[in-house]
């Protein structure tokens, strides 16, 4: 078995990723940030398979589209909506493929998380990819509603590049505000700041079990 590859963003930054039985990687950058739609996500991809990684376990800051997915659920997609998504690392007739979380690998990342942490994961859901960097209108959000459960910025394309380098891809999201429109009150930058903070603290303590037993 190769290594494990683990990708943070702003789910998990100030959290030290660091393992030596596992490689880690900053999607926004090590030094500065570089926006969604600016990421090089096959140069990433194809950093960590050659470092000998064969899986990836992402972490993606998501809004929750839906009133039960409200801050501070953690959710592991099993399918996602990425319409915009072109990228590829084949060539040829090969990259008319199937892409998708792995599914062995998605289930592995959920038994392990069920058994070691009191933290509720919920298993499934559908992730929609928008293009950012801005936040999505109520407009967009009632749109993408009707058929997501969460949104981001990155894991789709990242899970699309992983699986055409022959990396299993699973991902857990965090949700760190309703997305526009869905919660009661008017979402602020201030509060989904404040909410990323939480839950932070509380997905450090669980990655400090997580990724040694996934490793």
């Amino acid at each position: 078995m190769g290594r494990l590859a683990v990708v943070g963003g702003n789910a998990t930054e100030g959290i030290d990723l660091g393992g030596a039985a596992w490689t880690a990687l900053e999607r926004h950058g090590e030094s500065g940030y570089v926006l969604p739609h600016r990421i090089d996500h096959e140069a990433h991809m194809r950093a960590l398979r050659d470092a000998g990684c064969d899986r990836v376990l992402a972490f993606g800051s998501v809004g929750g589209l839906q009133p039960q997915l409200g801050p501070g659920t953690f959710v592991c997609p099993d399918d996602f909506i990425a319409l915009q998504v072109g990228a590829t690392a084949l060539v040829g007739a090969e990259a008319h493929r199937i892409a998708g979380f792995d599914p062995q690998w998605r289930a592995r990342v959920v038994s392990r998380w069920s058994a070691l942490t009191e933290a509720p994961l919920v298993d499934g859901g559908v992730y929609w990819q928008a293009i950012g960097p801005r936040l999505e209108t109520r407009a967009e959000i009632q749109m993408i509603a009707r058929d997501a459960d969460v949104i981001g910025m990155t894991l789709a394309s990242e899970c699309v590049l992983a699986g055409d380098l022959g990396l299993a891809y699973g991902a857990v999201c965090v949700v760190d505000n309703y997305a526009n429109g869905v919660g009661e009150a008017e979402l602020t930058l201030e509060e989904l700041e404040a909410n990323r903070a939480d839950n932070r603290n509380e997905l450090a303590g669980i990655l400090d079990v997580l990724l040694p037993a996934l490793a």
